[in-house]
């Protein structure tokens, strides 16, 4: 089976942990990544089920380990947000820009978009790792978050492992060819973004006209 110098070259940094420690490496860089410390969760994963196409792990266990890891960490993050998030914000949030106002901005918006925020949070980075924080200081339900952070997490697993799994080493040459035509696929969202933007004020612009008619019409007859 392949060695592990065969790893796309942006995993040769965990490859040695891989190697010595096996599935309790993802368990354990996947778990304190997800309550916020600064850990190659997501690296490590993928370099996992390369090794399970190359048979030397079980790519079953990998995915109910990193699974597993990824919901016990945001869990840990969620009640570290509850117990103490908050005093540390408003104590050392001010010189990180983040001040009283700010929280209760972002309070508003979890109320308003928490659950799709908790699905997607798993694929951001910088999310991933402080989403279960931020929930927890923005008072988001438990029962809530527990179920939309399985949901995102398994979202999250089966995508990076599959992809890994089936495409292997070719994984980093697909990408690479990918960033050939990246400025193609930003136009792209740039345009979609712009017609979104342009139907919806349209929209937004004929519901006034109509209930100005309406309110014309109701006038005239009272």
């Amino acid at each position: 089976m392949p060695p592990s110098a065969d790893l796309p070259s942006f995993l040769h940094g965990v490859a040695p942990i891989l190697d010595k420690w096996g599935y309790l490496a993802v368990a354990a860089i996947i778990l304190v990544e997800s309550f916020g410390m600064p850990a190659p969760g997501q690296t490590i994963m993928v370099a996992a089920a390369i090794y399970s196409s190359w048979g030397r792990l079980d790519i079953w266990a990998v995915g109910i380990i990193a699974f597993v890891a990824a919901v016990l960490g945001d869990n840990i993050g969620y009640w570290i947000g509850v117990r103490g998030g908050r005093k540390a914000v408003h104590r050392f949030g001010k010189y990180i820009f983040i001040t009283p106002e700010r929280l209760e901005r972002a309070e508003l918006f979890f109320a308003r978009r928490g659950n799709r925020i908790v699905v997607v949070a798993r694929f951001i980075d910088g999310l991933r790792q402080l989403n279960g924080v931020i929930a927890g200081i923005t008072a988001m339900p438990w029962r809530t978050f527990l179920i939309y952070n399985a949901i995102g997490a398994a979202l999250w697993v089966g995508w990076w492992t599959t992809i890994a799994y089936l495409l292997g080493t070719h994984l980093v040459e697909i990408i690479d060819r990918a960033h050939e035509y990246k400025w193609f696929a930003i136009a792209a969202v740039i345009l979609a973004i712009g017609a979104y933007v342009f139907f919806h004020m349209r929209h937004i612009r004929k519901r006034k006209a109509r209930l100005a008619e309406e309110v014309k019409t109701t006038e005239s007859k009272a």
